[in-house]
């Protein structure tokens, strides 16, 4: 049994587990919430899925812990404890976040065995409720392990699904319309977008399209209204520099070919686009989002600019023109680019997947 979700960085992990369990020929079932990501990609995958309540760990004050810890929280325990004693799994995988916290309890009551994994350099909050509960800690990081105690942490690396090293750099130069002699920068924010990064990005657009092609993936957020106000932007641009710039709420099915024609990244520094840069060896320019549990962007972000797979820009030092600067250097250096990459690639695990496989059977 799989349990998490609610962001892409808690499902795609588990669905690359899942994954490599099936092609042992384990059967795989996914427990999830009702409304979050995990509840379209884990079905659209063909893994059979139970929705349960949850609730969430908050770390500030907010009437809805009331709620979610009296109420939500427990029926998820509830609704876990019985889909366990109905489908009986050999062990448990939890793939982090406030999602699989109900399912690791549920396990720990009826005495299965259980795995959670931690992709971020400082753990949440819910894996560290969960970590006693669990027989193995598999952490992304060895810099994690300090968290944990050494007798249940193995390092695993952090899996990726594999569909995303299949892509093609000639079918996405042809989807865009875009010149094979120019840089392509992929700009994203995760299913929202990043509304300060949508907005420098749109302030500096002249100055960025001289230089290099963008794919911006903005999200349709309605209160900030960033996908029309960029698409404004677009329409005033000149003909020839409007035809460098695409910009789209979501990129789908297309992410693998789009990755494969990237020269760099610029977005947040989530657990999951940290991990598929470091996994593919593409450059990134990371602005970490403010605020996070322990600050884990910045962990994650200074992570890879330790060993030289990518910069950090601040958020409070995000402006047009420092975004123009850093970008505009950055694409200018091919060679700079490329052996960012090469180093990026230091911290990915091609077999993390693979590597948590081992440990379930193990158990």
């Amino acid at each position: 049994m799989i349990a998490g979700g609610g962001t892409g960085g808690h499902t795609s992990p588990g669905l690359a587990v899942a994954t490599a369990l099936q092609a042992r020929g384990h059967r795989c079932v996914w427990v999830g919430s009702r409304d979050g990501i995990e509840a379209k990609r884990v079905p659209a995958a063909g893994i059979e899925y139970v929705a349960i309540s949850t609730g969430k760990l908050r770390r500030y004050w907010d009437w809805r812990n009331v709620s979610d810890l009296l109420v939500n929280v427990p029926a998820g325990i509830i609704g876990a404890w019985r889909a366990l004693g109905r489908l009986r799994p050999r062990a448990v995988f939890g793939t982090g976040g406030f999602v699989a916290l109900p399912v690791v309890t549920a396990a720990a009551l009826r005495g299965i065995p259980t795995v959670i994994h931690e992709q971020t350099a400082v753990p949440g909050l819910a894996n560290r409720v969960s970590a006693p509960f669990a027989r193995r800690i598999a952490v992304t990081y060895a810099d994690s392990a300090r968290h944990f105690p050494a007798e249940k942490v193995v390092v695993t690396g952090n899996p990726m699904r594999p569909e995303l090293r299949r892509g093609s750099r000639a079918d996405a130069l042809a989807r865009y319309g875009f010149d094979p002699g120019l840089p392509v920068v992929y700009v994203t924010g995760g299913a929202l977008g990043a509304h300060r990064i949508n907005r420098a990005v749109g302030e500096t657009l002249p100055a960025l399209l001289v230089h290099a092609q963008i794919v911006h993936q903005s999200g349709d957020n309605p209160t900030t209204g960033d996908l029309a106000w960029l698409r404004e932007r677009r329409a005033a641009l000149p003909p020839a520099l409007a035809a460098r710039y695409v910009v789209t709420p979501f990129v789908g099915a297309e992410l693998a070919d789009l990755f494969a024609a990237t020269s760099l990244v610029i977005g947040r520094s989530g657990a999951g686009t940290v991990n598929e840069c470091c996994q593919l060896g593409i450059a990134a320019l990371y602005v970490p989002l403010p605020g996070t549990s322990g600050d884990e962007q910045t962990a994650n972000a200074r992570l890879v600019e330790r060993d030289g797979g990518a910069a950090l820009l601040p958020q409070d030092a995000l402006t047009p023109a420092t975004l123009a600067e850093r970008v505009v250097a950055l694409v200018s250096a091919p060679d700079r680019l490329k052996a960012m990459g090469e180093r990026a690639t230091a911290l990915g695990v091609p077999d993390a997947a693979e590597r948590i496989a081992d440990v379930l059977e193990t158990l």
